[in-house]
This record gives structure tokens, C-alpha cells and sequence, in this order.
């Protein structure tokens, strides 16, 4: 009786030790940050933190633009600039913002990855739009 208790105790320890250690595979690992996994799984649009941060900008561009213009410059702060239209700020933003969207299809479209370089353009198109057009 003493052996098969002493059989029963070595296998049941080497059952426990088998199941433990063939779960450390099986874990999932902390992926971390990802610009293109869904902020909400369940929702009916695929926000991830890349668009939730384009969207923000967008409209946060457009609030300032209107404070700006509600406030500050309430009769509008138009100009002729060097394209020869007569242009108010919501006007340049409209421009840069359409010029930008250019800029990185374009660079998609003929370099591809990565977008940094599209970037310091489309900043410097904003600066040039705001200051010049």
C-alpha cells in the first residue's frame, strides 16, 4: 500500500507540473500600444487611436478657427494673397487642410511608408497657406 501512495503522490506532482508549465505558452502577452487596434471592439465604427486623433485635430482646427473669428476678427480677416483670392481664415484652413490631404496621397502614391517626410510638407503648406494665400 506504502509504494502505490508514494506512485500516486510522484505522478499527481508531475500531472500538476505538467498542466502548470504547459500554460506559460498559452498566455497572452501584453501587446502594448498600437495605432491601429480598435479603441472600442463592440462599436459600430473602427475607431482606433489614429483616427480618434485626426478627427480631434480636425475639429478642434475648426473650433479654434471659429473662436477666432467670433471673438477677435468679427469682421473677418480677409486678404488677398498671392493666388489673388480674396480669403478669410476658414478659407485657409479649408485650403491647407484640402493641400494636405494631397500631400500624403501623393506621397502613398509614388514613395509610400514612412509619412514623416509628408508631414514636415504639409506643415510647411499650412505655414505657407496661413501666411501668404
Amino acid at each position: 500500500m506504502r509504494p502505490l501512495i508514494l506512485i500516486f503522490a510522484l505522478l499527481h506532482t508531475n500531472a500538476a507540473l505538467a498542466q502548470g508549465w504547459g500554460n506559460v505558452a498559452k498566455q497572452q502577452e501584453d501587446k502594448g500600444f498600437s495605432w491601429t487596434d480598435p479603441l472600442w471592439p463592440s462599436f459600430w465604427m473602427a475607431w482606433t487611436p489614429a483616427t480618434f486623433a485626426l478627427f480631434c485635430g480636425l475639429f478642434g482646427a475648426i473650433a479654434v478657427i471659429g473662436i477666432l473669428e467670433g471673438v477677435r476678427y468679427r469682421d473677418g480677416l480677409e486678404r488677398k494673397g498671392i493666388l489673388g483670392l480674396t480669403t478669410t481664415l476658414g478659407d485657409r484652413l479649408f485650403i491647407s487642410l484640402l493641400g494636405t490631404a494631397y500631400i500624403f496621397l501623393a506621397w502613398l502614391g509614388l514613395v509610400g511608408q514612412p509619412l514623416w517626410w509628408p508631414l514636415a510638407i504639409a506643415v510647411a503648406w499650412g505655414i505657407f497657406v496661413f501666411r501668404k494665400v
